[in-house]
């Protein structure tokens, strides 16, 4: 066999009677590189044709304000701050749950909304969590259902001396409403209180049925309120033509290059599975170890999971930067356009940081870990738990199946504990969605409005049964100081961003359901 070769200046094919072809390498290179300069050009241009037209404006049209309630500012800011001052905590351990906070909240709803409770019906759902109906002349337009809660999270005792005025003080300062529940969530408790009390005041009687159901336990998951009051729903028959619940804000420079305040309405959230991983070992002195104790091993299952996480996908990030990023730096705009071919950059850049990482995937999160109960004994068991926050389009059972292909270690026992998959997707090309982003939008005109998916969880995920259209959206502004104080230290409220908030409700509910 001949040797295949590049000579410097000549390649020789068949040296017998075909001939000698001769083939100047150098001006074959040449030719190669204007070629692929050539393409490189055209590529460039059409991806910096393709940053500059893509991205049109797609934001729903600001919705004329219908009606102004007159608000009484004063009396309004009052009202939040005594509700703040109820300390209807939530405990993981339910032992601690002090029934006569609850009932004091709703009794102080009873006292300070006398018309809410006048004219509309109210049950109670579980003996804490409330439900009022104001029935529609209508029977045929279906209901619409706005959520809350009014359970806050408990103050970390090593945190106390750290906050500005006391948690539960609900302080009115520097235009400014302070402590525990301003922002998440009586912040939407009381603005939809407000709103239905001005409206039932001016003689608004609705033709579609409107319900508020307000949760006692959403902090600690829900299982003894929203779920039981969807369940009381689902019994009655009762389906809505959409749902909207808290979970959504408005940010205040979040995102990079924007300008403008971005409203972000949850259309789906994650779903969640704690994985129980077991080893058992025959124990013994820690003088014989065993080449891998039962740490050991568990420990190695462990390094194996996050060093191989979730596949990243830009699906739920593209829906929200698609509506926004016209308004973005020419930069981002170059990159989100041409994702079809920077996708692998974009994903690198945005998995740096765990925010924006919770965004792509399924998270992995070891909380938990266990062993022997002295340092001189091998351990018999060792244990940790797993929490993953799902994507949809995955579920609890395809993470443990993954968990276990990924460990890939039979000593490893690996069960599931408590879960809860994934919500449906909302559209966000329905009549109901239009309509909260144009109300939003009639509030300020500058607001952007983009879809997105609830890292966390909210009551909303119960009712995903009871209507095609469950949305998360609270009108409350948050820059990324303020929102790392919601369950954190000094969570408060701007009086402003709570007045927006009343306006809000004020003119969603005309809009949906007036006569």
């Amino acid at each position: 066999m001949l040797p295949v070769y590049w000579p410097p200046l000549t390649w020789v094919s068949n040296p017998g009677n075909l001939g000698t072809y001769n083939l100047c390498r150098d001006g074959f290179v040449k030719k190669i590189a204007l070629l692929l300069g050539v393409l490189t050009v055209l590529l460039l241009t059409v991806m910096l044709i393709r940053a500059q037209t893509v991205y049109e404006e797609q934001q729903a049209p600001a919705l004329e304000l219908a009606r102004q309630p007159a608000l009484d500012e004063q009396a309004a800011v009052g009202r939040l701050s005594r509700a703040i001052g109820i300390p209807t905590v939530s405990y993981d351990d339910r032992s601690r749950f002090d029934a006569e906070a609850f009932l004091a909240f709703h009794q102080f709803l009873q006292d300070a909304y006398p018309q809410v409770h006048a004219i509309a019906e109210r049950d109670l759902v579980n003996t804490y969590s409330l439900v009022f109906h104001l029935p529609g002349s209508n029977p045929n337009l279906a209901p619409i259902l706005l959520m809350g809660h009014y359970d806050v999270v408990p103050i970390d005792p090593a945190s106390q001396d750290q906050w500005r005025f006391e948690p539960f003080s609900g302080v009115l300062s520097d235009g400014h409403i302070w402590g525990r529940g301003s922002m998440d969530d009586k912040l939407g408790v009381i603005g939809l209180m407000e709103a239905m009390e001005q409206l039932l005041a001016n003689g608004f009687r609705p033709q579609r049925s409107i319900y508020l159901a307000f949760g006692h336990d959403e902090e600690v998951g829900g299982l003894d309120g929203a779920i039981e009051v969807a369940r009381w729903f689902e019994q009655r028959g009762v389906r809505f033509e959409f749902v909207l619940d808290e979970g959504g804000i408005v940010t205040e420079g979040i995102f990079d290059g924007v300008d403008r305040p971005v409203a972000v309405v949850g259309i789906a959230e994650k779903g969640w599975v704690n994985l129980e991983l077991t080893v058992r070992s025959i124990g013994g002195h820690s003088s014989q170890p065993p080449q891998h104790t039962a740490v050991g091993i568990l420990s190695e299952a462990i390094v194996r999971l996050e060093n191989d996480p979730f596949p990243a996908s830009l699906e739920y990030t593209r829906q929200t930067i698609d509506t926004i990023a016209h308004a973005m730096p020419f930069g981002l705009r170059f990159l989100f356009a041409n994702s079809w071919l920077l996708e692998p950059l974009i994903k690198a850049q945005m998995l740096k940081d765990p925010g924006n990482a919770a965004g792509l995937r399924t998270t992995t999160a070891v909380t938990m870990i266990s062993g022997s109960p002295k340092s001189n004994i091998l351990p018999t068991e060792a244990r940790a738990v797993a929490n993953f926050r799902i994507i949809p389009g995955e579920t609890a059972e395809s993470v443990r199946q993954r968990v276990v292909q990924v460990i890939d270690d039979p000593r490893v026992e690996i069960n599931m504990l408590t879960h809860w998959d994934p919500s449906a997707v909302s559209p966000v090309d329905s009549e109901a969605y239009r309509l909260i982003a144009g109300t939003i939008r009639g509030i300020d005109p500058d607001i952007l409005v983009a879809p997105y998916m609830v890292r966390g969880g909210t009551d909303a995920r119960y009712f995903n049964g009871l209507s095609d259209n469950v949305y998360r959206f609270l009108m409350a502004r948050a820059n990324p100081k303020t929102i790392e104080q919601i369950h954190g230290i000094n969570e408060h409220v701007a009086v402003e961003s709570y007045l927006e908030a009343i306006r809000f409700y004020y003119q969603l509910i005309s809009y949906t359901a007036e006569e």
